[in-house]
């Protein structure tokens, strides 16, 4: 048997150091920040308002903090290297909504709410004000003191991922394959860089002509971070039209037409695709689920004054 890498055993110690954590709770700051959820609504309103691409943008952005370390606040260091992960290097965003709605909370109970929990807030939110479902997001989460460019690079599905890859990566975070075609739906919004799905709609077989053609229009073969939006018919509404996408092989991702290519994952895109109702409530569930991922609490981590940095 081979030895153990350093990557093998930085897993081993995270994933033992995450072994226990105390019961997040969705009335966790009713006594010590009871106007915690409406700071966070209107800081939300106005950021959509401004431009509403963002919600799609701190979706990811809680996505990509769950996957790494779990949903620690971790993405939002400056120092670590995590942001400066492949997957997240130059596309992660929203860090500025994040900032300025911390701020409020602060104004109005200082030291008391952690950075990982009003990025949990915003997901919710974001989601919710784009025309998605809401629901209830148990909080208590605590910040991190450290970030993870190793784990980054390893946890985070990359666009070109295979369904065999993405039912892995989504196991080794406790979530299902159902869950994972669930929270994929995230994708009915946002904009992504042509560098990410160049080789889908140049060399994959399985896509729309047409829909490759559209696309190939703004997008050169190799590179570039000319933008597309994710979702071709709605893209800055929450709907199910992610799914009936992939049924029309209009998938822009190959990881996102992976979910529907002859595999274990087409029956239930076709009921996304038929009943936006139970997509909503499975993806709401599957929300809940993604945010218990490995949280700090207790006495664990800290309360980050400033999301960007630990407290000194």
């Amino acid at each position: 048997m081979a030895a153990p890498t350093f990557l093998h055993r930085l897993l081993a110690v995270w994933l033992l150091s995450c072994a226990a954590h105390a019961q997040l709770s969705t009335t966790f700051y009713s006594a010590s920040c009871p106007n915690l959820e409406a700071i966070v609504r209107a800081g939300m309103n106005k950021a959509i308002r401004n431009e509403r691409r963002v919600g799609a943008s701190l979706l990811r952005l809680f996505f990509h903090d769950c996957f790494v370390q779990g949903c620690d606040g971790s993405v939002l260091l400056d120092a670590g290297g995590e942001k400066q992960a492949a997957p997240n290097n130059g596309s992660i965003r929203g860090f500025g909504v994040i900032d300025a709605i911390k701020a409020s909370v602060e104004a109005a109970c200082p030291g008391v709410v952690s950075c990982a929990d009003i990025l949990a807030l915003t997901a919710r939110d974001g989601t919710f004000l784009l025309g998605g479902p809401t629901w209830r997001v148990p909080l208590g989460r605590r910040d991190s003191t450290t970030a993870s460019r190793a784990l980054a690079n390893v946890n985070l599905p990359p666009p070109t991922a295979g369904l065999a890859t993405l039912i892995s990566l989504f196991g080794r975070q406790g979530l299902s394959p159902a869950e994972m075609t669930a929270l994929s739906g995230a994708h009915t919004i946002g904009l992504a860089q042509c560098l990410n799905f160049n080789a889908r709609i140049y060399r994959d077989a399985n896509i729309d002509p047409s829909f490759a053609a559209l696309r190939r229009r703004t997008c050169p073969s190799s590179g570039n971070a000319n933008l597309a939006p994710i979702d071709v018919q709605t893209p800055s509404a929450f709907d199910a039209a992610y799914y009936r996408n992939l049924l029309a092989k209009r998938g822009l991702f190959h990881s996102d037409q992976a979910l529907f290519d002859g595999g274990s994952e087409d029956a239930l895109v076709r009921q996304y695709g038929a009943n936006p109702a139970l997509f909503r409530t499975d993806f709401a569930k599957a929300m809940v689920k993604m945010g218990n991922i490995h949280p700090l609490t207790g006495s664990a981590g800290e309360i980050r004054a400033n999301c960007h940095v630990v407290n000194s």
